[in-house]
């Protein structure tokens, strides 16, 4: 039978005390991920440095990012560059990111949306000098109120100058149709879905 001793019960609080720390441990961030959080937050401090200042004016930046953004102008050396942004990733990292990420998804979604729509015109174009009539009734049904008369004369034209190697007049048809289409504000997906 055995006894507990005053030693033993230390024995467990110092176990349990062990125990404890050893879950806090693994609790807090490994130098891993700091590094990697550390470095998304560079990463951000670039991508900050590119905006338009009237866009950073409406982000509630504190005055001491302010003042580091301000010394960018300054900085010519690339080395003393990547420093200033590791310093602008500091201040970041006590700023609420969250509006700033925002902001650079939309900026990122407008891109990708004007990307997608400068694609979808080329494909217009190559469509219409490659197949003539067939593509251009299927962009007229598409676009109902089109010029066709002006659209017809620019695909001849176009057609013609592909023919014989000169880009004037399919530059001109790519944009009469980004300013129509860019003027008007079509739906994208409906006229992705009809020009494949």
């Amino acid at each position: 039978m055995s006894r507990y001793t005053p030693m033993d019960t230390q024995f467990d609080a110092t176990r349990h005390d062990a125990a404890e720390a050893l879950e806090s441990v693994d609790e807090r961030p490994s130098r891993s991920q700091i590094k990697r959080e550390h470095q998304a937050l560079q990463a951000l401090a670039e991508q900050l440095l590119a905006l338009p200042r009237p866009l950073l004016e409406a982000l509630a930046l504190s005055e001491a990012t302010w003042v580091a953004i301000d010394e960018t102008a300054r900085i010519k050396d690339r080395r003393a560059l990547r420093r200033h942004y590791k310093r602008i990733a500091n201040c970041l990292a006590r700023e609420n990111t969250e509006p700033l990420q925002a902001l650079l998804a939309q900026r990122e979604a407008q891109a990708r949306a004007a990307s997608a729509r400068q694609h979808q015109i080329e494909r217009w174009r190559e469509r219409l000098i490659e197949e003539g009539d067939e593509a251009l009734a299927e962009l007229i049904r598409v676009h109902p109120e089109i010029d066709r008369q002006q659209l017809r004369n620019l695909v001849r034209a176009a057609q013609r100058d592909s023919a014989r190697g000169r880009p004037e007049a399919p530059r001109r048809l790519f944009r009469y149709l980004r300013d129509w289409i860019e003027e008007r504000g079509t739906d994208e997906s409906r006229d992705n879905d009809q020009s494949h």
